[in-house]
């Protein structure tokens, strides 16, 4: 059974930090291209950032030089670091993993994190 579970969400400060964690099972996951999207009321999902397993990151614009993507393959985590956090970070955070050829497809979510960045 797969699972992608998401820890580390809460309450922060404008300005403060918080570490997003995301513990995987069931997959090979140094195969998988693992991310973080997030989801604010009455908008869609959006990519924030990504890992392939080769280590290459992308962010989205709005959070660069801000978030650190990046995993431990020993032990099957994906982290999201995110300093100078701002009220308009506030959303439901997924962790995602995808595995693509020469690998079988596949598309797993998290159940997602709230994080709330407020005063």
């Amino acid at each position: 059974q797969v699972q992608l579970v998401e820890s580390g969400g809460g309450l922060v400060q404008p300005g403060g930090s918080l570490r997003l964690s995301c513990a995987a099972s069931g997959i090979i996951f140094r195969i998988y291209d693992m991310g973080w999207y997030r989801q604010a009321p009455g908008k869609q999902r959006e990519l924030v950032a990504t890992i392939t397993r080769s280590t290459t990151t992308n962010y989205a614009d709005s959070v660069k030089g801000r978030f650190t993507i990046s995993r431990d393959n020993v032990k099957n985590t994906v982290y999201l670091q995110m300093n100078g956090l701002k009220p308009e970070d506030t959303a439901v955070y997924y962790c995602n993993g995808r595995s693509d050829p020469p690998y079988r497809r596949n598309d797993y979510w998290g159940q997602g994190t709230q994080v709330t960045v407020s005063s």
